[in-house]
């Protein structure tokens, strides 16, 4: 909460909601705003799956920017319905909306232009992000710009490029401009609304899909089924891996249990440095055919269970 220096009346508060198609680079751009990993990444589209809530404080102000799945046309799946329907969801409950665009491939330009056309107004309270500029040419960037800027009438635009972390101050500037008289939501210390064996799922669940090929990182979920902090102060965490077919119980743990043993050693080095303390982290994989069925595994992800298609 405020320090004893700052008065209730001055604080600023706000909810941003960070809008784009699949590897746009809206998890990359919210760890760098943030300063922290809050939202795992990997170059597979679809990879944030659950509501995602960074928190940023700074002297009297705090940002929540809210981190949203990629969305795209034509969704398959029943979880990516359900994800997509989320994200618009979010996009019109915060304050202000910031829309993604990766400036670097005219296929995710296009895409974005799609997200855009469904996006309802005003527009004058959405800025446009343009991210990965420093793979783009100037003159091309700045005529992409321009064009953008006079279709839509965005507020502001920034570039960024979210990797190397340029242009991100700036934005960070702007957010801190717009912010609203009010309470703020979060401590001051606390970096996101996701709990404790829920970011360390999440963690794991990174390191599945980077060490997975194609479509199995889509099929399976991961859940901290135990979470203990040890007498000498280790942490103890107890995750199961849950894939849809028999089949894939193999492929995940791999030849001899080497690709289960490698995700396990990568999530480890991460919580340990997250958490600021030794992890001793044990991982089993399960066979639960119908999880993608089951109502509380949506809401675990901090999906509401009304947008999941019946």
């Amino acid at each position: 909460m405020p320090t004893d220096e700052t008065k209730i009346e001055d604080t600023r508060c706000g909810f941003l909601t960070l809008l784009g198609a699949p590897n746009a680079g809206k998890s990359t751009l919210v760890n760098q705003l943030i300063g922290q990993k809050v939202s795992i990444v990997s170059p597979k589209v679809q990879t944030t799956r659950t509501r995602v809530s960074a928190v940023l404080t700074e002297g009297n102000c705090q940002a929540v920017f809210i981190d949203t799945p990629g969305i795209f046309a034509d969704p398959k799946r029943r979880l990516e319905k359900a994800m997509i329907s989320m994200a618009w969801q979010e996009a019109h409950q915060t304050d202000r909306i910031m829309v993604l665009v990766d400036a670097s491939k005219k296929a995710a330009i296009a895409h974005s232009e799609i997200i855009l056309s469904n996006l309802k107004g005003p527009f004058s309270k959405i800025d446009l992000i343009l991210n990965k500029v420093d793979a783009v040419p100037k003159e091309q960037l700045l005529g992409l710009a321009d064009r953008l800027m006079s279709d839509y009438g965005f507020a502001a635009c920034f570039m960024v490029s979210a990797l190397k972390g340029s242009g991100v101050d700036q934005l960070r500037n702007h957010v801190f401009s717009l912010l609203p008289e009010g309470p703020w939501h979060y401590p001051e210390d606390q970096i996101t609304d996701l709990s404790n064996p829920l970011l360390a799922a999440e963690v794991t669940r990174e390191k599945l899909f980077l060490n997975l090929n194609q479509e199995l990182p889509y099929e399976l979920t991961v859940e901290t089924e135990n979470w203990t902090i040890q007498k000498n102060g280790d942490l103890r965490i107890e995750q199961a891996v849950f894939v849809s077919k028999s089949g894939h119980k193999g492929i995940v743990l791999g030849n001899k249990g080497q690709k289960i043993k490698k995700v396990g050693a990568e999530a480890r080095r991460d919580l340990s440095e997250l958490f600021g303390r030794k992890v001793h982290l044990f991982i089993f994989v399960k066979v639960k055919e119908n999880w993608l069925d089951d109502m509380e595994r949506y809401r675990e992800m901090g999906i509401d269970p009304s947008v999941v298609p019946r």
